[in-house]
């Protein structure tokens, strides 16, 4: 599979650049005064700052899925299941982290089941970090 570039708005790179970097555990790439580039799980993100960031996020709607709600739009990974338990593990651990959905499996006995959360970064972005035993569930019906 080949990694994905996202360019999304954030209100400050500072603290873009703490999420994403220690809260995460992006490396940090390539930036200016003006953007930042994060590895996320091998994807290309790049902040843009824009300070009006927050105030677009809270015009989202939302979806539903297995009967849970979901922000729309949103954006993450797809993780093989060590690796979301590990950042699962590493996220509940944490009191800053600021949870939409915390770790749940939905979709269960059915094909592509799948572990998933849901947090918000501090621009209001919603971020959604899927888990799955295999890859070959990701687009199973």
């Amino acid at each position: 599979m080949t990694p994905f570039h996202l360019a999304f708005p954030v209100r400050d790179l500072d603290e873009t650049r703490a999420f994403y970097g220690d809260v995460l555990g992006c490396a940090i790439g390539r930036s200016s005064t003006t953007w930042v580039d994060f590895d996320l799980f091998g994807h290309q993100m790049s902040a843009h700052l824009r300070p009006q960031a927050s105030q677009a996020s809270q015009a989202a709607s939302d979806g539903k899925v297995d009967g849970i709600v979901v922000p729309i739009p949103h954006f993450g990974a797809v993780l093989l299941m060590d690796e979301w338990e590990r950042l699962a593990a590493r996220l509940e651990a944490r009191d800053d982290v600021d949870w939409l959905e915390r770790p749940m499996v939905r979709f269960k006995g059915e094909p592509g089941e799948q572990a998933t959360l849901f947090i918000r970064d501090p621009s209001g972005n919603a971020l959604e970090f899927k888990g799955f035993r295999s890859l070959e569930q990701i687009f199973a019906h």
